[in-house]
């Protein structure tokens, strides 16, 4: 009797630029980690307010919408996924600003977290940043796993705190951020 080897029966991850035809896949994994990381009773954040939050995006006017955005980036923006075969597990975006680098998010689907799908996505990001600037990501005060996992990579918290109109809930409540950087590499 054959035993089949685990390792040959996974799939291989593969980091790529994101598509507008990934749109679905990009607002999955958005939706999944936001329902899994967000709510919070402490800061007030209910599972309803993560499903207002993205109640348009599987509509066709949301995926279109998203689709433009990954089409049509930022200036100095860029978008990748993380592939295992057809699905997408993971996403990044990443910024350069002309006086530092941001790492806007890291997104890895729940049930594939702890795999090293993020440590993939971020070593992608690196290529994209200018090692000359300090690089900075901001994460949810509460959400203990991405400050260890970014700490893990190598940045270290600021102190700086606050709370962004941009992530007011349904609810009224605020989701609040917090600072983390990686110093510029000196020459």
């Amino acid at each position: 009797m054959s035993r089949e080897n685990p390792q040959e029966s996974k799939k291989e991850v593969v980091i790529g630029s994101a598509t507008p035809e990934d749109a679905r896949g990009v607002a999955e994994v958005f939706y999944k980690t936001w329902l899994a990381t967000y709510p919070n009773e402490e800061a007030g954040i209910t599972t309803d307010d993560v499903e207002d939050r993205y109640g348009d995006v599987f509509t066709e006017e949301g995926l279109a919408k998203r689709a433009e955005r990954i089409a049509h980036p930022s200036e100095n923006a860029t978008f990748f996924v993380a592939r295992e075969g057809d699905k997408i597990i993971g996403v990044c975006n990443v910024t350069r600003h002309p006086d530092k680098n941001q790492l806007q998010a890291i997104y890895v689907l729940p049930e594939y977290q702890g795999r090293g799908v993020g440590a993939l996505l971020w070593e992608e990001a690196q290529k994209h940043f200018d090692v000359s600037k300090d690089t900075i990501v901001q994460v949810a005060t509460y959400n203990a796993n991405a400050i260890h996992f970014y700490k893990r990579l190598g940045f270290e918290e600021t102190g700086k705190q606050w709370k962004d109109e941009k992530f007011r809930m349904k609810s009224g409540n605020l989701i609040p951020q917090t600072e983390l950087i990686i110093k510029a590499q000196k020459e």
